[in-house]
């Protein structure tokens, strides 16, 4: 709940510190005495959208500071934790505005932005008003707020969840189509080039051995002319002849010279041994080099296929066979994909078949909690002297989405036979207000922690009207925190603290103040509502039986 409020430099206020309880908060006061400027404040620091210029004339700045007991479990620390801000059983919330405009804010000491206190302000405070747009007279919250007030979290929890299942599913689907609508406009790309592919099979690195192999037959034939002419200068006909009739010769000499022909006649044997190794060695050579011509053609004709593939598919030569690989993964998954389209097809359907049931279930809660909003409703409104009006939650269709297919509206008509409309369009200000309480009164359950702020919402009504919203307005403090903006002094008597505001002119200044008031101060306080600006005797006897109740 809320336990503070500083103000400073502020329009008309240039310093002012609230401390608020809970149960009933009543602020009253002369018109023009500063009361909207406290909202105005208090919609400030929380990050509300309102008054451009909020900075007091000749200040630097102007500074608000709120601050709140959060009861354990309170929505505010998910917004705290989310948000990477510390959170503590006392919630501090500081925000300054600059003569030139800028706003700047902290939660807990720690800088934060306007989104996160717009985020922080929905757990925190609810406004209803008049011209409230942030509460019961948006259309857009009455959904959520029929949900709370049937209970029905849980059933829109399960339509959320079926209704990211649809999509998720449909997602899938459409993803799964696209990419066979993009494999069946290559199919016939994709068939030509894997069967071309399977027919040469080509082998990583086949394309450098192929190249070498083909080097080596290239300059074969020229590498075998020379080969062979050693080996006919080393044969019988040459060095292999001529060192053959050498040795003959000096054989036939030695026996005539007394060995000295001995030593020539061995070295000339080694010799003749390594001849004959070299020569076995040349005719293994010419061996090698010897090669069918059609297989050079051969080896050209398969080297150039590969490289052309590889140029044709701008791969790498090593890379085709992986290449092929991956194109007979695409026409399996084409082949397939009747059957995988079917599948996710059957998958949709039966996500949307549960959001159906998700949703019809959902419909049929909203149509039963409206039956008995209404009737809650309407019996708060015989009291507040409202007892000809109808209040009625419409259900309409609307497209699916992911709190189901309803619109929910509360409508009203003040008359009976007069047609229905929207709150803020049909009744008027008196009741509006009695409307609007009726439905907070039937709504309190789910309040959360909230602290709930009316803003003159007795307005136009009066007498025993009067004392009925005070009542209820009381009823709905008991156990937490009401606000009360109040010209009423039936609704002023009723409350459990009481402030009042008033406005000063000093040497030409105009500054607002509040002032708590104890039991005397709120006897002519009341008396001053009842009365005007003379306050008689007769006017202090009748604040002292309201305050006596």
């Amino acid at each position: 709940m809320l336990r503070g409020l500083d103000i400073s430099d502020m329009l008309i206020i240039d310093r002012l510190e609230l401390a608020f309880q809970p149960g009933l908060n009543v602020l009253t006061g002369e018109t023009g005495a500063g009361k909207s400027i406290l909202l105005d404040s208090l919609g400030f620091v929380m990050g509300w959208r309102g008054r451009a210029e909020l900075v007091r004339q000749g200040a630097a700045q102007g500074e608000v500071t709120a601050w709140f007991d959060l009861a354990p479990g309170h929505p505010a620390f998910a917004v705290l934790e989310e948000a990477g801000l510390p959170s503590e059983d006392e919630l501090i919330i500081r925000r300054v505005n600059t003569a030139d405009g800028r706003k700047t804010a902290w939660v807990n000491d720690r800088r934060c932005s306007g989104e996160v206190l717009r985020a922080l302000s929905e757990t925190l405070i609810e406004l209803h008003g008049q011209h409230d747009d942030r509460g019961l007279l948006n259309p857009r919250g009455h959904r959520a707020i029929l949900d709370a007030f049937a209970g029905l979290d849980g059933a829109r929890d399960n339509t959320r969840a079926a209704w990211r299942a649809v999509g998720a599913a449909r997602k899938a689907l459409d993803a799964a189509q696209q990419a066979m609508n993009e494999i069946r406009a290559e199919e016939e790309f994709l068939r030509h080039a894997v069967a071309e592919l399977d027919a040469l099979d080509p082998r990583p690195g086949e394309e450098a051995a192929l190249d070498t192999k083909r080097r080596l037959m290239q300059g074969a034939e020229r590498v075998r002319e020379d080969v062979q002419k050693a080996h006919q200068v080393l044969g019988h006909d040459g060095a292999e002849g001529a060192l053959g009739d050498a040795m003959r010769w000096l054989e036939g000499a030695s026996d005539k010279v007394d060995g000295q022909l001995d030593a020539p006649l061995s070295a000339l044997g080694r010799a003749m041994a390594e001849l004959d190794e070299a020569t076995d060695g040349i005719v293994r050579a010419l061996e090698a080099f010897t090669f069918d011509a059609t297989e050079l053609e051969d080896t050209e004709e398969r080297l150039f296929a590969i490289r052309a593939l590889a140029r044709k598919h701008d791969v790498v030569a090593d890379d085709l066979s992986a290449f092929a690989d991956t194109l007979r993964a695409k026409l399996a998954a084409l082949d397939a994909s009747d059957a995988d389209l079917s599948r996710l097809s059957t998958e949709l359907a039966r996500a949307e078949q549960a959001y159906d049931a998700a949703a019809e279930k959902l419909t049929a809660g909203r149509t039963r909690a409206a039956k008995g909003l209404d009737k809650a409703v309407m019996a708060e409104l015989a009291p507040l002297k409202m007892e000809r009006a109808v209040f009625a939650t419409q259900i309409t269709a609307e497209p699916a989405g992911p709190e189901g297919r309803d619109a929910v509206a509360f409508t009203v008509a003040t008359n009976p036979g007069a047609p229905a409309g929207a709150l803020n369009k049909i009744a008027s200000g008196g009741e509006l207000s009695r409307f609007l309480l009726a439905l907070k009164v039937c709504l309190t359950r789910e309040q959360s922690g909230l602290t709930m702020i009316f803003d003159e919402i007795d307005r136009g009504v009066g007498g025993a009207t009067a004392d009925a919203v005070g009542r209820r307005l009381a009823a709905l403090a008991s156990g937490g925190q009401v606000l009360v903006v109040t010209h009423s002094p039936q609704v002023a008597a009723l409350g459990a603290h009481h402030w009042r505001v008033e406005k000063n002119v000093t040497k030409g200044v105009t500054t607002s103040h509040v002032v708590p008031l104890q039991a005397p101060d709120r006897v002519d306080e009341i008396a001053r509502m009842l009365a005007g600006d003379t306050v008689t005797d007769e006017a202090r006897g009748a604040a002292r039986a309201l305050l006596g109740g």
